[in-house]
């Protein structure tokens, strides 16, 4: 096997300019407890945009389409400095190539997903953040990551799953979501359209926050009801809220929930920095819930849910990673329902 591989290098914080694509970057060698995987896909995410672009910075008090200025100090999902040069990419399908001296040598040639969400030793790492992630032709993970798929659906499908569908189960776990009433913010999005069809795959009855010209195609994905973002929810509506977009429109969110209603949040691309009345939350017995650690059920659940026919894909674009500035772009543009797809084998 080559010693060298290609793929696209984050060089620093900032606008697609900090993408580098370089075809001399030196394959890793697996740990002990690590497996190298041969990356066949990967696909676009807002947590890749937004640890290019710094957004997870305190200083960062706005959307995540308004960053100007930011600061490397904080600006990962850690709070720490970006290690740099990183290669990103929260996604990774693809299959073993070479195992680390602990890991059973019968696993190499398995065809796996990669725990985008990891707990190491009780920090939550995300690949393409705090360690390298699927836009370049091999990565490493720990072999407890990567786990096993059985299934008809393509690499270009499967690799849409671990990042967006599992923040999306993560939430819905979380907020113990059952057959209820229950409001998904940011519908049309990655996250947002795996958590229609997760909530509907539960029973629940789900009224989904998107634009009108992507209203049709978020029904196709389960959504009993359609809200506009100019729409006020109406009040008390809701037992549970999945919001994925926070910002000014956080207090009339809040209001469509019921009383002992519950809000889970795992994203805010409007704006991190909301008006809150504590007085709603204690009067009307409401339970508030951030959702990033993920259980290690979560992706195996997933999984089980795709072997199973109990989900469908949701990709509405490939690029190859070449191209991935265009595919970014294609992304912020924000003119898709589901998933952009990266082909890393193919698009090397």
């Amino acid at each position: 096997m080559t010693n060298v591989m290609t793929g696209m290098v984050l060089t620093g914080h900032g606008g697609p300019d900090m993408l580098e694509w370089r075809d001399d970057i030196a394959v890793p060698t697996p740990k002990p407890d690590e497996v190298l995987i041969e990356v066949a896909a990967s696909s676009v995410n807002n947590t890749d945009i937004n640890t290019r672009i710094g957004w997870y910075s305190q200083t960062v008090r706005g959307a995540t389409d308004a960053v100007s200025e930011t600061s490397d100090v904080d600006a990962s999902w850690s709070g720490t400095p970006l290690g740099l040069p990183r290669i990103q990419g929260a996604d990774v399908c693809g299959r073993i190539s070479q195992v680390g001296r602990d890991v059973d040598p019968n696993r190499i040639g398995e065809r796996v997903l990669v725990r985008t969400m990891q707990n190491h030793d009780g920090a939550v790492w995300t690949m393409g953040s705090e360690c390298d992630g699927g836009f370049a032709q091999f990565c490493v993970a720990r072999a407890h990551d990567a786990l096993v798929v059985d299934s008809s659906w393509s690499d270009l499908e499967l690799a849409t799953l671990p990042c967006a569908y599992s923040t999306a189960e993560g939430m819905l776990q979380r907020a113990s979501l059952k057959a209820e009433r229950v409001l998904i913010t940011g519908a049309s999005g990655g996250v947002g359209a795996a958590a229609v069809q997760l909530a509907k795959m539960r029973g629940a009855h789900v009224t989904a926050v998107t634009t009108p010209s992507k209203a049709d195609a978020v029904r196709e994905l389960g959504a009993d009801a359609i809200l506009t973002r100019d729409e006020t929810p109406p009040r008390g509506a809701f037992d549970v809220l999945v919001d994925l977009v926070a910002g000014p429109g956080f207090p009339d969110m809040l209001d469509g929930l019921a009383d002992f209603g519950r809000y889970v949040c795992s994203g805010a691309i409007a704006g991190p920095i909301v008006e809150l009345d504590v007085r709603k939350l204690y009067l009307r017995d409401l339970s508030f819930f951030g959702s990033t650690f993920q259980p290690d059920n979560i992706m195996p659940d997933l999984i089980s849910y795709v072997e199973a026919g109990r989900l469908r894909p949701a990709v509405t674009a490939t690029f190859p990673l070449r191209d991935l500035k265009a595919a970014q772009a294609a992304f912020a543009a924000k003119t898709h329902v589901g998933k952009i797809a990266i082909d890393v084998a193919g698009g090397t």
